[in-house]
This record gives structure tokens, C-alpha cells and sequence, in this order.
């Protein structure tokens, strides 16, 4: 068996978030791009931009079926939502982001392996921060795009145990079965950062000459439910565009997520919560 990883929570790891300028503005706190949103499966993108708000991104864009735009103004005005129909449209939206989250409700279809194969080439050039989970990890898992992901700085990746499976061409029971191993062979393939979601989430990461793997101390079983990932990549994104290093958002942002979680639980029960009902909470954990 590997090593047992060491535990992280949110108490010894609310310092990073800095008390901000009284002179600051929008534009010192990032501009985050969610690119998802196929057709039929727009919520998780919007629940994405929705949390790198609630998280202190200062911009935060959707690039999403032009079928979803409608609903995401009235759902959520802050954000800017932005039709992509095609490359074009996309290209204007990556040159301005500063932090990049790519994949939730992303789908399988042509237009989305344009936007994701779009992402990653423009990304080889012009080096932002990337959140990459649900679909895009897929497209990965098939080797679309594997030629383009070593050139992304700042890469994060959030497979749950099925995504990680298809990642690493094995069985999801053999994930489970050494989570460690499995995050670290996800971390050594992929660079970056690697976070296995689950029960004790797991963080990989290069420090130094080795891999360092950390394990949230947070979580309960009532975030067995659909969009919590897509929060999570918000939260991520969120905190990477206020300046945060890869490895530090990953750590912060999976303890973030899960001890909203751990409260929500503690006042409603673990039964019933939904993915959105942590935005609130999220809010005032990133404002100790």
C-alpha cells in the first residue's frame, strides 16, 4: 500500500486569503472564463461561474451554447455570459480571461471538442491557469488534446474515480482501492496539480524532487449529488484569479468546498442538498 497523505483543513489554510486593498478594483482580482454549456446541459457551466463569483474572481464569463445564454442572464446577471457558435467567437473570449475553467456540461459533441481543442492550442502560446473536470477529462481519457496539455502552466485537474479510471485506463474499483497510487500516477501523467474527488478528497502535487499528496479532512455524504464538482472548479478558478499558485488553490479550494458542505449538512442534514445551496457559505469561508 502507498503511504498514508497528509491532512489539510481549512483552519490551518484560511490564511492565504488575504485582507484586499481598500484601493482595489475588479481588475486586480481576475478575470475567469468557464468555457461548458453544451446544448440540453447548460447548469453545470453556470453553477461553475456561479461559485468563481461567490469565491472573489472579479470577472467571471461563461462561454456556453448560444441555447443557454437567455437563462443565464436572468438566472445570474453578474455573470457575462457569451454565445459561442463557433472558433471565432471562442478566440475573442481566451484572450482576455486570466484563469480558465474548462469542461462542465461540456459534452461529447463536435462543438465541444472545438472548444476544447480550441482552449488547449491557444493556451500553448499564451500560458494562463487551467481548471480542466467532467467533460474535458473525457475528451482527455480518449487522447483528444494530449498533445497540447504539456504546454498549460498552472494545470489543474479534478477527475472523480470514474473520470480517474478512464484517465489511467483502468478500473474505477482500482482507483478506490489505493486512491494515493492512483492520484500520484494522475499527477506524474498529467503534470500540475491532480485532485481525486471522493470520500477524503486528494490533492497531488510536485514539491520539489517528489510528489507531495494531501488529503481534506472535510466532506460528507451529502455531496453524493449532482453539480458539487462544478462548484469546485469554481472555487478553484476563483481563487487561482485572485493570484493564488496552483497547488495552493487546489488545497484551499477542496477544503473551501467540502466545510461549506460540512455546514450546510449541519444546519439542513446531509439528505437533500444541492450543489448550489454552498454558494452562501463558500462566500463567507473566503472572508474569515
Amino acid at each position: 500500500m502507498t503511504s498514508q497523505p497528509r491532512k489539510i483543513d481549512y483552519a490551518t489554510l484560511k490564511h492565504q486569503l488575504q485582507a484586499r486593498p481598500h484601493d482595489g478594483h475588479k481588475g486586480h482580482f481576475g478575470h475567469v472564463l468557464v468555457i461548458g454549456g453544451d446544448k440540453g446541459i447548460g447548469g453545470a457551466a453556470l453553477m461553475a461561474g456561479m461559485s468563481a463569483a461567490r469565491t472573489g474572481a472579479g470577472l467571471v464569463s461563461v462561454a456556453t451554447h448560444p441555447f443557454h445564454c437567455a437563462a443565464f442572464l436572468v438566472r445570474y446577471p453578474e455573470l457575462m455570459a457569451k454565445a459561442v457558435e463557433d472558433s471565432d467567437d471562442l478566440v475573442c473570449l481566451l484572450s482576455s480571461a486570466s484563469v480558465i475553467v474548462l469542461g462542465p456540461g461540456l459534452g461529447q459533441s463536435d462543438w465541444s471538442r472545438m472548444c476544447l481543442t480550441l482552449t488547449l492550442q491557444t493556451l500553448a502560446t499564451r500560458p494562463v491557469p487551467l481548471v480542466m473536470d467532467a467533460d474535458a477529462l473525457n475528451f482527455l481519457s480518449q487522447s483528444v488534446g494530449m498533445n497540447d496539455i504539456g504546454h498549460v502552466r498552472d494545470l489543474i485537474i479534478t477527475p472523480h474515480p470514474g473520470e480517474a479510471a478512464r484517465l489511467l485506463d483502468t478500473s474505477t474499483a482500482d482507483v478506490q482501492q489505493d486512491r494515493v497510487a492512483a492520484v500520484i500516477r494522475l499527477q506524474a501523467s498529467f503534470g500540475g496539480v491532480s485532485i481525486l474527488k471522493g470520500a477524503g478528497t486528494l490533492v497531488a502535487y510536485r514539491q520539489g524532487e517528489r510528489v507531495q499528496v494531501d488529503q481534506c479532512a472535510h466532506g460528507n455524504p451529502g455531496m453524493a449529488s449532482g453539480g458539487m464538482g462544478d462548484v469546485l472548479s469554481g472555487v478553484l478558478g476563483g481563487l487561482l484569479a485572485q493570484g493564488l499558485p496552483a497547488a495552493d488553490s487546489a488545497r484551499l479550494g477542496t477544503c473551501i468546498h467540502s466545510h461549506a458542505a460540512d455546514l450546510v449538512a449541519r444546519e439542513h442534514g446531509e439528505r437533500g442538498m444541492l450543489a448550489t445551496d454552498l454558494l452562501g457559505t463558500i462566500q463567507r469561508l473566503v472572508n474569515p
